[in-house]
């Protein structure tokens, strides 16, 4: 009888972290505002002389295009959970080796709408999945690079929801499944605060991206300047 793989890798392991640039992930429900605040956080990046490259999961990359509109597009229809998560992190393993590496190794800050908590939370919390199994695989996918902050955008899952006038197939989940969602990241944040940041979306747009970025800060003594 097939028996699933030891636990492997877990939220608050160390994991690894570049020794250069920063890498800064935005996660949270639907409409919880991740891409405004990403925009944000890039634009007062340049405005110190920082170089800023923002870029999102998934659909980043000429592969990651492609793996988006299977994923989200409703006529997709049903997946098998696991083929679903095999996607995700297949768009995963590309961002990081096309992407996400090549600019941290020049220094600069990556800023990330979605990373590897999004799979643990979509297809981990929210499917039928175990959610080591799911960790593992996109641990290895990411050669588990961590981010060095995680900000997460908490709100209440139909808040979020009612922003949309037409839902792609995530967004088109069921309530119960999106509460799932959320107490998925929150957990994730509870367990290592050291690289997490959570703060209520219901907050003004500024009152957030000061919250951000007082963390991210500090964080920049390791980047380079223009």
């Amino acid at each position: 009888m097939w028996e699933p793989p030891p636990r492997v890798y877990d939220v608050t392991s160390p994991g690894r972290y570049s020794d250069r640039g920063a890498f800064v992930c935005f996660e949270g429900g639907e409409g919880a505002g991740k891409s405004t605040q990403s925009t944000a956080l890039r634009d007062w990046l340049e405005g110190q002389g920082h170089p800023g490259l923002l870029t999102f999961e998934p659909g980043d990359s000429a592969v990651g295009r492609k793996i988006r509109q299977i994923v989200l597009d409703p006529a997709t229809g049903d997946l098998s959970h696991r083929t679903e998560a095999l996607l995700y992190a297949a768009d995963k393993a590309e961002h990081i080796d096309t992407v996400i590496t090549p600019a941290l190794e020049r220094g600069e800050v990556v800023i990330t709408d979605r990373y590897v908590d999004s799979a643990l939370a979509y297809q981990g919390a929210g499917r039928d999945l175990l959610v080591d199994e799911v960790e593992q695989v996109n641990r290895w996918a990411t050669r588990d690079l961590r981010p060095h902050l995680t900000v997460v955008l908490d709100l209440e899952p139909q808040a979020g929801l009612d922003r949309f006038v037409e839902r792609d197939r995530m967004e088109g989940e069921s309530a119960e499944f999106h509460l799932r969602v959320r107490e998925a990241f929150l957990r994730m944040a509870e367990a290592n605060p050291d690289h997490y940041l959570v703060l209520d979306a219901r907050r003004s747009v500024e009152e957030i991206s000061a919250a951000v970025r007082e963390r991210v800060q500090p964080m920049l003594a390791r980047v380079a300047k223009r």
